[in-house]
Parts: structure tokens; C-alpha cells; sequence
């Protein structure tokens, strides 16, 4: 099954409304994947497939090895299911 890790600063509000999102396209899309969110800080040590965030905060992840969507705006749903349907 398939990790995706929302990212957010201090992995409390915007991350898990982005997490609540991801469920609910996922579940549209008729995928499943573990769905989960953290803070920049516990991401650097954490595995996924994909890891989800604002521009600003997981470019700092993008190590070349991590499969990282910087998002313009983490509350549009379309963008989400975007990123979701060209990765998972």
C-alpha cells in the first residue's frame, strides 16, 4: 500500500485538513493508500511515497530521493487530485 505524508510546519491544522482532503479524493479515485500528516521536522526521518505540502516548506525535503509535490495552495482540491492522480 502506498504512504502519503501531508507536511506542514508544525504538523497540526493545515495538514490535517490537507489529510482529511487527500482520504476524500483518494476514496473518490477508488485508491487506497495510508494517509498521514507531521511536521517538517519528523518528515526528514519519515518514509512515503509521496510526501504533500505548501512550496515553502517541503522544498527543503526534495533531496532528490523523495517523491515531494510542492502544492501553490494546499486548500485547492483540484490541485490536490491532480498531484494525487500523477502520483499515486
Amino acid at each position: 500500500m502506498k504512504k502519503v505524508l501531508v507536511v506542514c510546519g508544525n504538523g497540526l491544522g493545515s495538514s490535517m485538513i490537507v489529510e482529511m482532503n487527500v482520504k476524500a479524493i483518494l476514496k473518490d479515485m477508488g485508491k487506497d493508500a495510508e494517509v498521514s500528516h507531521t511536521d517538517l521536522t519528523t518528515a526528514k526521518t519519515e518514509q512515503a511515497d509521496l510526501f504533500l505540502g505548501s512550496e515553502d516548506i517541503v522544498g527543503s525535503l526534495d533531496d532528490g530521493s523523495k517523491n515531494v509535490v510542492k502544492l501553490k495552495n494546499l486548500m485547492d482540491k483540484n490541485e490536490l487530485r491532480t498531484a494525487l492522480e500523477n502520483n499515486i
